[in-house]
């Protein structure tokens, strides 16, 4: 039995206890009130949603008086047990021999890891299910949706292809279609695979994002492309002269370096492309304090420069270390470590606003890193002032005291899908509010409050 059900953008989430679950919706036939129907294996909506992937749309209520779903009560009870995947029930079902029955339990697996942010566990997951059901739409794309979070994007490419032909019906395979071919850098190929997305279904999230690739094409149709060792820089011949054009990958390369030695990671075909400060904005509709950006590719205006300024290193070296973290925890990270930890690479110190950081830290009015887990794109200029300064005190403290290993661990950890009081109690050893009382006398003793 399952407690409540209802379905969110093509899924059927149930309840049992304290527990959540989920299941596509093409694969429940029936849902009432005491019968048991069998399940299907035709394609339907995704396991996961990782951030190169749209949010499902807004939940649709259904029935909750104690509804039965196949797959519910029978094969989550059974494959989650104590808050985890039991391996052994997973093995067990599997050697029944049911092919259906046996991807169903391994898509269950995947979907409760991908809650958990585990998205390499998922994967695994995935593509057992897919071994007993190679042509199922639902497993194709839902296995290319992690491989893109995971930074597999031919391989995404791939089986988001392998999906549309499954079901050429599916809205949501050539959303995610869309997204594989955007990842790879073919803007075209993407922008037509979400039309045809949108002619099978509305959606605003693949509607904006569409909207969004057209302006970048639009703007970037007359760029020339100059590539070095991990680096592809995208570029306005007026506007971008060749002696920019080299220093900006010179420090580029340069800090793949040290990021690569500093974090253990060496990510592969990392997009750049500078623009005027207009077609940044038009591109981009990036806060107006927002002196670059990553959303995947590196965005960084340049009007009116022939040659590399301090600023603007510091700007490459921030960005870059967004696409380093992006590589480690497929999107598992809070925005206060995400930007601290850019800053300390950029070189940036706490130095400049110590003196009012402590003392926003020793009254106590300062705003709690939990609270600034979430994107800082929609703060006012001064929320994000405060933000910035705070995220890169506590990733300074880390640092300073626990080493760059440790910062390099936590990553590790997010991305293996702990939380983030998880990965720190793992690595540093101390929680959220134990982090507030080593920031507070760090910056004490540092600024002399």
């Amino acid at each position: 039995m399952a407690d409540s059900v209802r379905e969110v953008g093509g899924q059927v989430e149930y309840t049992i206890g304290d527990n959540t679950y989920a299941i596509p919706a093409s694969m429940v036939l029936k849902i009432d009130a005491g019968k048991i129907e069998a399940v299907k294996t035709d394609p339907g909506a995704p396991v996961t949603t990782p951030p190169t992937k749209s949010p499902p749309p807004d939940a649709l209520d259904m029935p909750t008086a104690r509804a039965v779903m196949k797959t519910s009560a029978e094969l989550a009870a059974i494959v989650i047990r104590g808050g985890k995947v039991d391996p052994d029930a997973l093995h067990a079902i599997e050697k029944e021999g049911d092919a259906d029955k046996s991807a169903a339990a391994n898509f269950i697996a995947a979907d409760f890891e991908s809650k958990r942010k585990n998205i390499q566990g998922a994967s695994v997951y995935l593509r057992s299910a897919l071994g007993f059901l190679p042509g199922n739409a639902v497993l194709l794309e839902s296995y290319a949706s992690v491989l893109l979070a995971l930074g597999r994007t031919s391989e995404a490419l791939s089986y988001a292809q392998r999906a549309t032909q499954a079901d050429p019906q599916s809205a949501d395979a050539f959303a995610m279609l869309g997204y594989a071919w955007y990842a790879s850098d073919h803007n075209r190929e993407a922008i037509a695979a979400w039309k045809k997305s949108l002619q099978l279904r509305p959606s605003d999230n693949v509607r904006n994002r569409l909207a969004r690739v057209e302006r970048e094409s639009e703007a970037e149709a007359q760029f020339r492309q100059q590539e070095s060792n991990h680096f592809v820089l995208r570029y306005e011949g007026s506007q971008s002269p060749e002696n920019l054009r080299n220093q900006v990958l010179a420090v580029l390369e340069e800090q793949y370096k040290v990021l690569s030695n500093d974090l253990g990671t060496a990510p592969r075909n990392i997009y750049v492309s500078l623009y005027t400060d207009q077609a940044f904005l038009d591109v981009t509709q990036a806060p107006a304090w927002s002196a670059a950006l990553n959303d995947g590719k590196i965005r960084v205006p340049v009007s009116g420069m022939d040659q590399i300024t301090p600023e603007l290193a510091r700007v490459l070296r921030h960005e870059l270390t967004h696409s380093f973290v992006a590589q480690i925890v497929h999107g598992h990270s809070p925005q206060w470590l995400n930007e601290g930890l850019a800053q300390l690479e950029e070189g940036r110190t706490t130095a400049p606003v110590g003196v009012r950081l402590a003392a926003l830290y020793v009254s106590g009015n300062q705003v709690p890193l939990n609270q600034l887990e979430g994107y800082f794109g929609t703060y006012t200029t001064p929320e994000a002032v405060v933000a910035y300064a705070e995220g890169l005190a506590a990733m300074e403290y880390i640092r300073s005291f626990y080493g760059m290993a440790a910062i390099a661990g936590i990553l590790k950890r997010l991305g293996q899908g702990d939380s983030v009081e998880t990965a720190l109690r793992n690595t540093i050893h101390i929680g959220y509010a134990q982090l507030e009382i080593e920031i507070t006398n760090y910056l004490k003793r540092n600024y002399k409050q």
